[in-house]
């Protein structure tokens, strides 16, 4: 008999929409989740460490991981590359570990087409749109051209969240975090 728990939990959400707090909040509260780190062409920010928040390659690096199928998804993101190495999926998958991303929409929607039966998918939606463009502001890691091509590509993701097994309102921040955690803990729960 299979087990109806899934081994792939996706956190997705435009750009801003508190993807990464979310995923730290579950991390720190379920110890059986391991958190799948993604690869990247973009410069390491300040306070990320290779290998724990991406891994930071050279575009030559990943374009050999794109010819030579080593990432299940991938996607150009404002002029970097972000994917997901299919060695971390196939490892996590092989060893019964469950793996929490916090990838695009895009990269959700692929990860579910490569393994439909092991995928979760969690939608993270705005309150309102302003709500957003606010955190984009704040984080004061994007020019304004940035933020503007974030906005465009958030209106593009917000149509896809219907395909998400669930959705979550980000308004209050203890309220979208107790809703994540139930569901999470109900899936890696035996």
């Amino acid at each position: 008999m299979r087990n109806n728990k899934k081994k792939l939990i996706v956190l997705s959400s435009p750009s801003g929409g508190g993807k990464t707090t979310v995923a730290r909040f579950l991390l720190n509260k379920l110890p059986q989740l391991k958190f799948s780190i993604s690869a990247t062409t973009r410069q390491i920010r300040e306070g990320e460490v290779n290998g724990r928040d991406y891994f930071y390659l050279s575009e030559s690096e990943f374009m050999q991981l794109v010819n030579s199928d080593g990432l299940v998804e991938w996607e150009e993101i404002y002029g970097n590359y972000y994917g997901t190495l299919r060695s971390e999926v196939e490892n996590a998958l092989s060893t019964g570990l469950t793996l929490l991303f916090d990838i695009d929409v895009k990269g959700a929607m692929s990860l579910r087409k490569a393994y439909p039966e092991d995928t979760l998918l969690i939608f993270l939606s705005p309150p309102r749109i302003d709500t957003i463009i606010e955190r984009l502001k704040s984080r004061k890691t994007e020019t304004p051209e940035q933020i503007q091509k974030r906005i465009e590509r958030m209106n593009m993701e917000m149509k896809h969240m219907d395909r998400f097994d669930h959705i979550i309102i980000n308004d209050i921040l203890d309220k979208t975090l107790s809703a994540a955690e139930v569901i999470v803990e109900r899936n890696v729960s035996e």
